[in-house]
C-alpha cells in the first residue's frame, strides 16, 4: 500500500549527543561520544554495525529507527542530525526488530514486564492529558510523547552488509567525499541524498510546508 504518511522503510539517524546515559562506564556507546554526527555515520558504515545505546525508560539497550516519511524527514533532521542510514522495514524484522509499544504512564507503573518486552516499552503521557492527570505523580510528573517517532527498536546490535543499505542522508553533497570510496560504490552513489538538495527542492516546489 502506497501513503503518504507510510513509509516502507526505516531509519537510524546519528548524533554529536552523548547518550543519555553516557556517565555510566558500561554504556556500550561511550566510545562514541567525541564523534561527530558524521564521523558515527561512517564509522557505522564501515563496521556494518549499529551497536545498542541504553533507553532511558526502560534502562535496556536497542538500536532505535523511526518511520520516517519523506515529508516528515526535516524535523528528524532538526532534532538528531542530518546523517542517517536507512533499511527496509522487512529487513529490520527479519533481524528482531518491532516497533515501540507506546503505554500510558498510569498501566506503566502497574506492570511487571517480561525481560524480553522491556527493550520496545516506552511511556506515553502526553501533554494534552486532561488537568486532573497532570498533578498525578507518574513517572515524576514527566510530559513524555515520542509517538511521532514512529519509533522500531532491536534489542541487540545490528548488523548489515552494505549492500542491504537502502539509502544514507547527509547534510552536503561533499560530505559523501569523506566516506570511504568502496563504501559508496557498494551501496550505490545514487542511494545517497544530501539534504540540502532536499531544502532546495522544497524552497522551488514548497509541497510539504516544512517551514
Amino acid at each position: 500500500m502506497t501513503r503518504p504518511d507510510f513509509s516502507h522503510y526505516l531509519a537510524h539517524f546519528t548524533t554529536s549527543r552523548p547518550s543519555y546515559s553516557s556517565d555510566q562506564e558500561d554504556n556500550p556507546t561511550n566510545q562514541f561520544n567525541k564523534m561527530t554526527a558524521l564521523e558515527r555515520l561512517i564509522s557505522i558504515l564501515s563496521c556494518q554495525k549499529i551497536i545498542t545505546s541504553k533507553l532511558r525508560w526502560a534502562s535496556r539497550n536497542a538500536v532505535c529507527f523511526t518511520e520516517c516519511p519523506w515529508a516528515s524527514l526535516i524535523p528528524h533532521a532538526q532534532h538528531y542530525s542530518p546523517y542517517a542510514v536507512g533499511f527496509s522495514k522487512p529487513h529490520v524484522f527479519a533481524a528482531g526488530g518491532s516497533p515501540a509499544f507506546y503505554i500510558r504512564a498510569d498501566h506503566w507503573e502497574q506492570q511487571n514486564w517480561d525481560e524480553s518486552i522491556k527493550p520496545f516499552v516506552t511511556p506515553f503521557w502526553p501533554s494534552y492529558r486532561p488537568e486532573k492527570l497532570k498533578t498525578v505523580d507518574f513517572l515524576h510528573g514527566a510530559t513524555i510523547d515520542f509517538s511521532h517517532e514512529r519509533e522500531w527498536r532491536i534489542p541487540h546490535d545490528f548488523t548489515f552488509k552494505l549492500d542491504q543499505v537502502e539509502f544514507v542522508i547527509v547534510e552536503k553533497l561533499k560530505d559523501i567525499v569523506s566516506i570511504p570510496t568502496e563504501i559508496v560504490d557498494t551501496i550505490g552513489a545514487q542511494k545517497f541524498l544530501p539534504l540540502e538538495t532536499y531544502l532546495k527542492i522544497e524552497e522551488l516546489w514548497p509541497v510539504h510546508q516544512i517551514g
